[in-house]
């Protein structure tokens, strides 16, 4: 059977996980790897701004936030595993 401990680690949600690693783990690593999400949100905006241009660019957002948000919710889950994942290992 599990003990108390245990039985907390397996509580919550990917994303109520991965923000306790955040607030716990290495402040640098957490750091970087904020730095690198960043990085690559914004090298996805410019390659979406460049084929749709500015407008077609944030309407296409819009609409896929609408229309995938299932899709969406479920790639924030494994963004989340994953991420806590590379926090970890570099916190060791």
């Amino acid at each position: 059977m599990f003990d108390e401990e245990e039985d907390d680690f397996l509580i919550g949600t990917p994303q109520s996980k991965f923000f306790d690693i955040l607030f716990h783990a290495n402040r640098e690593i957490v750091k970087n790897k904020l730095l690198q999400c960043i990085d690559r949100y914004n090298a996805m905006e410019l390659l979406l701004e460049h084929h749709l241009g500015e407008e077609g660019f944030e309407k296409e957002i819009q609409a896929t936030l609408l229309e995938q948000s299932d899709a969406i919710l479920e790639r924030n889950q494994d963004l989340f595993i994953t991420w806590m994942g590379d926090i970890l290992s570099q916190n060791e």
